[in-house]
């Protein structure tokens, strides 16, 4: 296949198509999703032999390819950051949304209620299974489980957000193309009509990856959530519990969804994100402060200086069940929410330039998810150094929802700290599908104006349909790693798109910016900021884009 980056200008004067609801994507999505979730309860211990076998081998095969990507993303979002084309600017006029908001925002997205699940029991996982041929429960196992900790939620997995979204933002803000979906960019780069089978097919791989990955999370964090509630009233941890609990989850970010993306997202990612480093903070506080400052350090010392022997494992003279297991599998999860990311990275980053994008990400999502680790990790360490929990042993034998439990159950003022950790998660889970809900309704939009979101109600059906697939999959009882290894095969086609994007947003900022000098590429920058309405076109091939026009009132 031919790849093309060819834009296609619109007549000046044009009047663009009105946007409408896609009922075909709609329709066709919700039927494959549902028939899935079917299959899996109907046929459980075939579903997982059959996921399990494809999850080797797709892992054994793409293992290496995907280290290396992954570390091309983290070198690549580094270039923006310091290079003349970090001062482009997506779009005019002056940021939507203030700085820190619009960062929690990007972190609401990114990330989800897991994090404060695997900021307290990660660790204990890498102590028993160690990478890079360390002993298991070694003191060289225990001081790289906080590293490893940090270097998987840390410039691999916000790289890859990085990448996907400035190659979105450039896309829909700069070319002007006015399809905000995957298939839209991938029409743009290669010439397959999103309206086309081949796009038809990557909307339904996208809304299907999209709704796995947020069913495993919801899963998780109800789990989480129902027996910690169970621990802290007494009240049975039954299906009844778990169902109320999805359903409370559901109502807050389908009222957060129908509002909007400013009195309704701004403010839950702010609730969230100073809800979580709260958290950190008050575990630093209460908790072994110099003993998780130090850990926290050492960590990043640690992380930093085996970065490259990290983002290369590829475990050849073992069995690559770590890699695999661990890394591969992490990163394939970033890649299942790229395309929900990009899209929703797109949409809030009018205005700003690709440098403040990549710096956002990249620095803001890694040294947040550091923090609120080095925290809650620390916390969990030094109760296993004590003697007082060994954190570990109830992973292996128990499960980490029960180690969480013990864990709180440990904190002074337990029952409050146990309440306000389990509120924190709510929230968190509910902008994460804020955020995922958004990005579903604009794919099903048709001819989406840049700045204008999605039709409320339709926003509001995904939310339903995103509380009802785990709601299915609870009271069916459906195994968590059959659908968690599904996810990971349903990303490996978004794995070849992200590189397609990846390439098409940088032949357009050569053909676009090659010949401007950064003097040049800062002072349109400039005056696009401060022409507030002033309209970008879409440039022919080989042209760079026509970025001034007249301000208008």
């Amino acid at each position: 296949m031919k790849i093309s980056v060819k834009a296609h200008p619109a007549p000046p004067g044009a009047e663009l198509p009105r946007a409408s609801k896609d009922y075909l994507l709609i329709v066709v999505s919700v039927v494959s999703i549902f028939l899935t979730v079917i299959a899996l309860a109907a046929f459980p211990a075939r579903s997982e032999q059959v996921a399990s076998q494809l999850f080797q081998s797709a892992t054994d095969l793409l293992s290496a390819p995907v280290l290396v990507i992954f570390l091309a993303f983290v070198v690549g979002s580094l270039f923006i950051i310091f290079s003349k084309y970090g001062n482009i600017r997506l779009g005019s006029g002056k940021p939507e949304f203030k700085t820190i908001p619009w960062i929690f925002m990007f972190i609401c997205a990114g990330l989800s209620s897991a994090t404060l699940y695997w900021g307290l029991v990660e660790w204990a996982y890498y102590y028993n299974t160690p990478g890079l041929y360390l002993p298991a429960r070694s003191p060289e196992a225990l001081d790289m489980s906080i590293a490893y900790a940090f270097f998987h939620w840390g410039f691999g997995t916000w790289a890859c957000y990085a990448v996907g979204g400035m190659a979105m933002a450039y896309y829909y803000h700069v070319r002007k193309h006015d399809k905000l979906s995957l298939a839209g960019i991938i029409e743009a780069v290669t010439g397959l009509k999103a309206s086309g089978p081949a796009g038809r097919l990557i909307d339904i791989l996208f809304l299907i990856g999209t709704f796995g990955g947020l069913t495993v999370t919801m899963v998780v964090t109800t789990l989480t959530f129902s027996n910690g509630l169970s621990n802290l009233t007494g009240l049975p941890n039954t299906f009844a519990m778990q169902a109320g609990i999805v359903l409370l989850i559901a109502s807050i970010f389908s009222l957060s969804s129908y509002i909007g993306l400013e009195g309704g997202m701004q403010r839950l990612a702010s609730m969230v994100c100073w809800g979580a480093l709260f958290c950190a903070l008050a575990v630093l506080v209460v908790g072994p402060t110099g003993f998780i400052v130090k850990n926290t350090v050492n960590g990043v010392g640690l992380m930093l200086s085996n970065f490259l022997h990290m983002s290369l494992f590829t475990d050849p003279a073992g069995d690559g069940e770590f890699t695999r297991n661990w890394t591969v599998f992490y990163w394939f999860w970033a890649i299942s929410y790229t395309p929900a990311v990009s899209i929703f990275v797109a949409r809030v980053s009018r205005g700003r330039t690709l440098k403040e994008v990549s710096a956002a990400l990249l620095l803001g999502g890694s040294v947040s998810c550091w923090v609120i680790f080095g925290s809650l990790s620390g916390y969990g360490i030094d109760q296993l150094l004590q003697g007082t929990l060994d954190v570990p042993a109830i992973v292996a034998s128990q499960g980490g929802e029960v180690a969480i439990t013990r864990l709180l159950d440990g904190f002074p003022m337990s029952g409050l700290a146990t309440a306000f950790y389990l509120f924190v998660m709510v929230i968190f889970l509910a902008s994460h599908m804020d955020a995922s809900a958004y990005t579903v309704a604009a794919t099903t939009t048709r001819n989406l104006p840049e700045g204008r979101d999605p039709s409320p109600f339709l926003r509001l059906f995904w939310c339903v349909m995103l509380a009802l697939v785990p709601l299915t999959m609870i009271a069916n009882q459906i195994s968590l790693k059959t659908v968690k290894t599904s996810v990971i095969l349903t990303s490996i086609p978004f794995l070849f798109l992200l590189v397609v994007m990846a390439y098409g947003f940088v032949q357009w900022l050569y053909r676009d910016y090659r010949d401007r000098s950064n003097e040049e590429i800062e002072a349109e920058s400039r005056r696009l900021g401060d022409e507030g309405t002033a309209r970008v076109t879409e440039c022919p091939e080989g042209a760079a884009p026509n970025l001034a026009g007249a301000a208008q009132p």
